[in-house]
């Protein structure tokens, strides 16, 4: 006991609850007796103890399951994930995670994406965290390479990555782009990243709120989410303002300082209409036809409104 606590640099009596309160979540802890004696985790843990209490348990097990309504491309992994640490957790805690079986509901204002490529995040990731530049290039919506004149070509460019940011089931990392020498935020998923060994310094970022730059950064690469009805329209607002209220699976095109188009979609024509209204601001070039009419009957709607 006292070579176990000095090993842990706590107090014998630290290490003898630990112990029962390991042993009161039902992990197999036997004692050994004798000059020689000791602790001994009993067999069958294919992973380390997991240190989970019962609350920390229910935290994980709503966790994996809610995932993939957050971040499309995960439901398998969560999956698989959830089912091992089924296998590892004592019977106590492996019960209250069962005793929380979700059944998930679509919401329709959920645009499904590509899956997330696990060597690419990962790639990101490890740049991220160890400051060393990347090389990327920028791939088709459908995960192809553009050609050179294609409207997605963009040739590969040299960028420092310093933050990864979850938005509207999207990874986007924000970079500072040495080719461009300006600050882009990048669609993980439409990324192909080159990592390098050369090391960059901390940079000051270009805004102190990261959330707000995502978001009311318009060219993100986005691209208009698969809906039965999509339309577009000019606003007289700048692209930064309308980038970061547009709902997720729209498109902000900057125009001008004071303008740019909004492109979006919903499930009906007086849908989309109707979050054109959200902006309170004037809309021309209204596309297609169908929207224009679907404008035009909310229009004689709201007039009778007493």
């Amino acid at each position: 006991m006292r070579e176990l606590a000095d090993r842990l640099g706590a107090s014998e009596r630290t290490v003898r609850r630990d112990i029962e309160t390991l042993r009161g979540l039902d992990y197999p802890i036997s004692t050994i007796h004798g000059p020689d004696g000791g602790y001994q985790l009993g067999p069958g843990h294919t992973l380390p103890p997991l240190l989970f209490d019962h609350d920390q348990a229910l935290a994980v097990a709503v966790a994996l399951q809610t995932a993939p309504s957050t971040m499309f491309g995960l439901a398998d992994d969560a999956a698989r994930a959830l089912a091992t640490l089924h296998q590892v957790m004592p019977p106590t805690l492996r019960a209250a995670m069962e005793s929380l079986r979700l059944t998930r509901l679509r919401n329709y204002w959920e645009f499904p994406g590509p899956p997330i490529d696990p060597a690419a995040l990962t790639a990101v990731g490890a740049a991220v965290r160890q400051r060393c530049l990347l090389v990327a290039e920028t791939l088709r919506p459908d995960g192809t390479r553009a050609e050179p004149g294609e409207p997605d070509f963009r040739p590969a460019h040299h960028v420092e990555p310093h933050h990864l940011v979850v938005w509207a089931a999207r990874w986007y990392l924000v970079a500072y782009d040495l080719t461009d020498a300006r600050w882009r935020v990048l669609r993980v998923d439409r990324l192909l990243p080159r990592p390098t060994t050369r090391r960059f310094p901390a940079r000051r970022l270009p805004d102190d709120d990261l959330a707000r730059f995502v978001m009311s950064s318009p060219d993100r690469g986005d691209t208009p989410a698969d809906w039965e009805c999509t339309g577009s329209a000019r606003l007289a607002l700048p692209a930064h303002v309308v980038a970061r209220w547009a709902p997720g699976g729209s498109v902000v095109e900057h125009l001008d300082d004071d303008h740019c188009r909004l492109t979006l979609g919903a499930w009906s024509w007086a849908g989309v209409a109707g979050i054109l209204a959200t902006f309170d601001t004037e809309l021309t070039d209204v596309r297609p036809p169908e929207l224009v009419e679907a404008c035009r009957r909310l229009a004689r709607r709201w007039i009778t409104i007493a």
